[in-house]
């Protein structure tokens, strides 16, 4: 799989996969909690590379980036040294300067955890700033219909 193939868009939500590497782990064999978070950002990153939207050129050509105001996770079950997951992602609203979404990582099927989220978007210079029309509209070709 070449680096540009990295996830899909599966029933309207973006969907990566990662394997679980030892450097993931605790002592255990088991996903240390704050890796899910890891986990969530890089299929959020990807997803956006995914629509051509990337983080260098927001940053680069509006002088934009994203950041997490807000983000609640919910464990349910462990995953292990060599586990495949599925981190999905699915944005249930587009704003002017903001997103919200809920990712789930899954294993075989199997929730482990959920993660409600809401992104802002600030100016590299400080403050908020709001998303170009352009990239909002792609945005919301994968938001949630209500």
């Amino acid at each position: 799989m070449s680096l540009s193939q990295v996830g899909r868009i599966v029933n309207g939500a973006f969907v990566m996969s990662v394997r679980v590497y030892y450097e993931d782990t605790d002592a255990g064999g088991v996903v240390y909690y704050a890796n899910y978070l890891k986990f969530a950002e890089r299929a959020r990153t990807e997803m956006l590379r995914h629509l051509d939207i990337e983080n260098s050129k927001l940053q680069d050509c509006h002088g934009l980036a994203f950041v997490v105001r807000k983000i609640d996770a919910e464990y349910f079950h462990p995953a292990r040294l060599d586990d495949v997951l599925d981190v999905h992602l699915q944005l249930t609203k587009v704003g002017g300067a903001s997103l919200e979404g809920v990712q789930t990582i899954t294993r075989d099927g199997e929730v482990l955890v959920t993660l409600a989220l809401r992104l802002g978007c600030m100016k590299l210079d400080g403050g908020p700033g709001r998303l170009p029309q352009s990239i909002r509209d792609v945005l919301k070709t994968i938001e949630l219909k209500n």
